[in-house]
């Protein structure tokens, strides 16, 4: 019985996830790079300095959380198993170049990433409890007056979390605590519960001081080891990432030349790993305290920046340095048998280590998107009950095979990017008038901070 829904699953998630959907993402993705006239690349440098400077955090403007903390909330969510097994997957099955159109993705994903917190702050609503409320459900229903493309995202949404966000990436952690370490899954079931239920009974406030913390340091820990064998190796380093580039073009690697397959699984892993277009992330930037909606955007563009650009790469080359991709292992496994083929022992603890973080944060953020997407369902009703049915599935999915959930997370994600995709590209002419707003604004911040007087931005 479970293998026929399992087939019938996968069935349903090859329609889903076709090619249809994959030049959907990223065509939606170039026409918001034009129509921005390519923003991402111009003002990537404003951008970093507005999510880690401490003095560009808006602690005036309404909101819940700075604009450091929504970032780290939507980089939760989205570094996570993504960044270690997505990749090897991209690398088992469409070869080295698939690392190649992961780039790609994500750098028009930036564009979409950005337009999709414009909308979020823009169409967001005060809660009666006092709490900023936003997302793809309210600039659909408001910008778009689609009520019912707005439930049936926010239906997605709020399934999805119990999919994605919640007991596969506990099922990660206990399977990679039982196979290094040899933590009983039950255990972990539990201690895992128990600190995430902490945090997420909190509120967004929690998860945002929690994820400030966190994100940060899972990072740096598993950037800094990745760093340490690109560096220790700089000849192997710069021939994976020239051999990348050659079979992106070629897909002689692996996929016997077939380049619609290296460029689909490049793309496909790397909307998984980021998100841009699936309509989660603007979930969190709409809490964000900001006085415009592009300040914002540009905080959340840079989310994209992290994630694949950076943290994927280096997980990739790694991959393709190591040259294990043609072993027989894939996903989490292949990442850490890379790590300790350069870096021993030490290797694979990084990756297992930095698998955990991932997981745990990934759980804190989607935790959130599905509160609101259920939130918005209901008129804000019976939030604390999701929370604790929530926390619950956490222990369920770390003790059970996922399968069925793997299979089932996979459509219910797709099916989220469909409504936001078709808000996104209905609602572009917002993005592009909120966008010469800001850009006005910021330039008359410039020639301020250049005459001396004190910047506008708090």
């Amino acid at each position: 019985m479970q293998e026929t829904v399992i087939d019938w699953l996968e069935a349903i998630g090859d329609i889903v996830w076709g090619p249809w959907l994959l030049i959907l993402l990223v065509g939606t993705g170039i026409f918001l790079t034009i129509r921005l006239s390519f923003l991402q690349f111009k003002t990537l440098p404003y951008a970093l300095k507005l999510s880690f400077s401490p003095k560009r955090q808006d602690k005036k403007s309404e909101g819940d959380i700075s604009h450091f903390q929504a970032l780290t909330t939507a980089l939760a969510a989205t570094i996570g198993t993504g960044n270690i097994a997505g990749v090897a997957t991209a690398v088992v099955l469409g070869g080295p170049g698939a690392v190649f159109w992961m780039w790609i993705s994500a750098l028009f994903g930036m564009a979409t990433k950005y337009a999709e917190a414009i909308l979020a702050v823009k169409y967001r609503v005060k809660e009666p409890s006092g709490k900023m409320a936003g997302g793809p459900m309210y600039y659909i229903e408001k910008g778009l007056k689609m009520k019912w493309l707005a439930v049936l995202f926010a239906i997605f949404g709020a399934i999805a979390a119990f999919g994605i966000g919640n007991m596969v990436q506990s099922n990660s952690v206990s399977d990679v605590l039982d196979d290094t370490f040899s933590v009983p899954v039950v255990a972990t079931g539990v201690i895992l519960t128990v600190l995430a239920g902490l945090v997420i009974l909190g509120g967004i406030k929690s998860i945002g001081k929690v994820t400030a913390y966190i994100v940060p340091f899972m990072a740096l820990f598993y950037v800094i080891g990745g760093l340490v064998i690109l560096f220790t190796n700089l000849e192997m380093a710069g021939q994976a990432i020239a051999f990348i580039f050659t079979d992106a073009f070629t897909g002689e690697a692996v996929a016997g030349g077939a380049i619609g397959a290296v460029i689909r699984w490049g793309v496909a892993r790397g909307v998984f790993s980021n998100e841009a277009g699936l309509g989660s992330a603007p979930i969190a930037a709409a809490a964000a305290r900001t006085d415009y909606p592009g300040r914002q955007a540009l905080v959340s563009m840079t989310q994209v920046f992290i994630d694949t650009i950076v943290v994927c790469t280096i997980t990739g080359v790694t991959i393709v340095m190591a040259d294990m991709y043609l072993a027989g292992e894939e996903g989490a496994s292949l990442t850490s048998q890379s790590f300790e083929f350069f870096l021993g022992p030490t290797g694979s603890m990084i990756v297992s280590i930095g698998l955990v973080f991932f997981a745990f944060s990934t759980i804190l953020g989607w935790s959130y998107y599905g509160e609101k997407c259920f939130g918005y369902l209901t008129k804000h009703r019976g939030l604390t009950g999701y929370r604790v049915v929530f926390i619950l599935f956490i222990f369920v999915g770390a003790i059970v095979q996922l399968d069925v959930v793997w299979s089932f997370a996979d459509v219910m994600n797709g099916l989220m990017a469909v409504p936001n995709l078709i808000g996104l590209l209905l609602l572009s002419g917002v993005v592009v008038n909120e966008t010469r707003k800001f850009i006005k604004v910021r330039k008359e911040e410039e020639e301020a901070e250049k005459s001396g007087s004190p910047p506008t931005e708090s």
